[in-house]
């Protein structure tokens, strides 16, 4: 799970992912090109914050946390089954920035827990429960939206009589 994570481009799709140097993950993502970004939802923030905060070098956090673990479908890496969200990635760069480096990566696959798209293939994240980090803490994402893409500038609609 990384937290520190942005859309960079549409076409391709890409994101990016900040890592510190000193990471157990930098090091299997520098090896490899690839990484899986899963995104948590409620349930899991306990097992989050202790992956956050306890080294890998040190315990087998996938282990110790009971996180199961699926194959990737487009890159060699696994996913974690419990989280609703799965996102995989192919590194394209690495820029050193000073703490962290910034790895920019194209995505190659995704996978989204069934439960949360409806009929019509329409994802409802509201359904996820997903979580974000801020500042060092956590939060709920809501679940109505404040606004859609474009709804500043919408015409309104006149009712017809």
């Amino acid at each position: 799970m990384y937290i520190w994570v942005g859309t960079v481009c549409t076409n391709p799709p890409m994101v990016s992912v900040s890592i510190r140097p000193e990471r157990l993950s930098y090091d299997y993502i520098s090896k490899t090109g690839e990484f899986v970004i899963n995104i948590p939802n409620s349930k899991m923030v306990k097992r989050v914050d202790y992956c956050g905060v306890k080294s890998g070098k040190i315990i087998d956090k996938i282990k110790h946390l009971g996180f199961n673990l699926r194959d990737g479908v487009r890159v060699s890496v696994p996913s974690i089954e419990e989280c609703p969200v799965n996102i995989e990635c192919k590194v394209k760069e690495i820029i050193p920035l000073g703490t962290h480096d910034l790895f920019i990566a194209e995505v190659l696959s995704n996978s989204v827990d069934n439960n949360i798209i409806d009929e019509n293939g329409k994802i409802h994240f509201d359904k996820a429960d997903l979580i974000s980090y801020s500042h060092g803490e956590y939060f709920s994402l809501s679940k109505k939206p404040l606004g859609k893409f474009g709804y500043s500038v919408q015409k309104k609609h006149k009712n017809k009589k």
